[in-house]
């Protein structure tokens, strides 16, 4: 299945996320991950929706997303060009002899250590999922001890209009 991307612009009122995401639960679908932020407009916000599916399911999620009263613009950002950014906290076990090897893993990612303990180590990271995904797979065999993700954000491109 493809990871669909869709951004949505609503009101910022109380209530727009639950109904947002009712809508997704009401039809079966899971969301992958949501980012919520205000936008340069106090009274607007975005969020970012991952899910998996077809071109199907994007179109009957814009469908209904664009029936919701406090949804101002819809977009499909699955095949357009983006900028795409995630942010994660990743601790590690981390005996000191693995240290330096872990850090040097970390800067093949430009991720920074936010944190050294006895037994772990604690790293942040910005980058695109993929690249996220690949850096968990090389830290796996340390022992991850605790990861959080934010999340997918993205921004379509200059001049990009997205479907």
């Amino acid at each position: 299945m493809t990871r669909r991307i869709i951004s949505v612009q609503v009101e910022n009122k109380p209530g727009v996320l639950s109904r947002v995401t009712g809508l997704f639960s009401a039809r079966g679908y899971n969301i992958d991950s949501l980012t919520v932020s205000h936008t340069h407009q106090e009274d607007i916000s975005v969020m970012t929706i991952v899910v998996r599916g077809d071109q199907k399911v994007t179109e009957q999620v814009k469908k209904q997303l664009n029936k919701l009263i406090d949804v101002i613009k819809v977009t499909d950002h699955t095949d357009a060009k983006t900028i795409e950014r995630e942010f994660m906290l990743v601790r590690i076990t981390a005996k000191p002899s693995e240290r330096p090897e872990i850090t040097a893993i970390g800067d093949v990612f430009k991720a920074n250590v936010v944190e050294i303990s006895q037994k772990s180590m604690t790293l942040s990271v910005k980058a695109e999922p993929d690249k996220i995904d690949d850096l968990i797979e090389l830290l796996r065999p340390y022992g991850i001890k605790e990861l959080m993700r934010t999340g997918l954000v993205s921004m379509l491109r200059e001049g990009e209009s997205g479907a």
